[in-house]
């Protein structure tokens, strides 16, 4: 039976940073943890990361992955020197990585871990993915995993991110570290199960643009015209801009099905743009030509109020039964490029406190990345610019 432990901390070196998480959230049974999955800041030596982590805890598998802040059950933190871990005990789990996963091969590396995840264990039921941020095609890695597993298996977790400037990730899994990397771990315990929903805040603006050329998830041409640089004149950016500039501003937004958007709260679900060469533009999910694409801005106060209603339609479902563990990934776009410091610690108090047991928050691991998964309308979906949270139940005996 798998269990689950937390923390988070920041300290600028990295490997003090690894012994006070194992420290705080372990304590004297460091020899019982057989998974360790960190979140860290760009800021942090992921390859000191896992050195540490395997020398304290020589038994455990380690994963990382690279993101503009965590959050814990401590709070947020948002800094260049963040670190949230997950601790788990128990063997009912199985992992699977790849070293090099880009949009081109998004399908094929994600069919190869979820044979692998398959080959490994049964029972599989839940599947926790995270990979490189930049240069990946989303729905075609769920689609792998689906192939294998059927769309009756929950795919959740992230696109691991920089500090908002679209130049590079780091994922780490069987000590060792990549930029263009991924892992799988596929959690077999038939006492758990898992609760994803997924929620943003935006709203669309304005006329849309039409994609008149793509490739997969990469856009040739909106309205006729040079991708990259119709972008950027609708967003009315100079064309030296980058990725990093467009990120916190150019959210865009394709149009859902109205029982979709029903349930999700929103018209629109949101994409972000991590990556440019030369006029293409690097969507993170398949753009078929002819594709409609809405700018979007922030509603501050629809954040607040979509949040509230996530979080109470995820309480209502548990229908009493209070979380083993959260997992949870935001957009870094929504932590301290939207809010201050005072109104995000707030905004995560209100999320968190709902999933309370006995006024304690149970083990809580999130990040701020790039992307998030999450089920809508009952399908894998992937999201950007949303709040993303995984609630892990036990089954309750008789």
């Amino acid at each position: 039976m798998l269990q689950f432990y937390s923390a988070s901390t920041r300290i600028v070196n990295t490997k003090r940073s690894v012994t006070e998480c194992l420290e705080i959230a372990l304590g004297d049974h460091l020899d019982q943890a057989s998974l360790l999955i960190f979140n860290a800041s760009v800021g942090h030596d992921f390859q000191d990361l896992i050195e540490q982590a395997h020398e304290m805890a020589p038994k455990a598998q380690i994963v990382a992955a690279s993101c503009c802040g965590v959050v814990g059950r401590e709070g947020v933190s948002e800094s260049m020197k963040d670190m949230a871990l997950m601790a788990i005990t128990g063997n009912e789990f199985t992992l699977a990585g790849s070293s090099s996963i880009y949009g081109h091969n998004s399908y094929d590396e994600c069919l190869k871990m979820a044979k692998a995840l398959k080959d490994q264990k049964t029972g599989i039921n839940m599947i926790y993915f995270i990979a490189s941020g930049i240069d990946i095609n989303n729905s075609e890695c769920i689609r792998g995993f689906e192939t294998v597993f059927g769309e009756e298996v929950t795919v959740f977790g992230a696109t691991t991110s920089d500090n908002m400037k679209g130049y590079v990730s780091f994922q780490a899994f069987e000590q060792q570290v990549t930029e263009h990397g991924a892992f799988a771990i596929g959690f077999c315990d038939p006492s758990l199960t898992i609760d994803t929903q997924a929620t943003h805040g935006f709203m669309a603006i304005g006329e849309p643009m039409t994609v008149t050329k793509s490739n997969g998830h990469i856009i040739e041409e909106l309205n006729g015209k040079p991708a990259w640089s119709t972008f950027l004149e609708r967003l009315g950016l100079p064309k030296e801009a980058d990725c990093g500039h467009t990120i916190p501003v150019g959210a865009l937004a394709e149009l859902l099905p109205p029982e979709v958007a029903e349930e999700y709260g929103n018209q629109h679900v949101l994409r972000v743009v991590t990556k440019h060469e030369g006029e293409h533009l690097y969507y993170a999910t398949t753009c078929e030509k002819g594709t409609q694409l809405w700018f979007t801005v922030r509603d501050e106060e629809l954040i607040f109020k979509e949040m509230d209603r996530m979080v109470a339609s995820m309480s209502q479902r548990a229908a009493g039964k209070k979380p083993v563990a959260v997992f949870h990934a935001d957009c870094l776009a929504r932590g301290r490029y939207l809010t201050n410091r005072v109104l995000k610690e707030e905004l995560v108090h209100q999320m968190q406190t709902p999933f309370y047991t006995d006024d304690a928050c149970p083990p809580w691991l999130g990040m701020y990345g790039f992307g998030e998964f999450a089920r809508l309308n009952g399908k894998n979906t992937y999201h950007n610019y949303t709040t993303a949270l995984y609630v892990i139940y036990r089954k309750q005996t008789k």
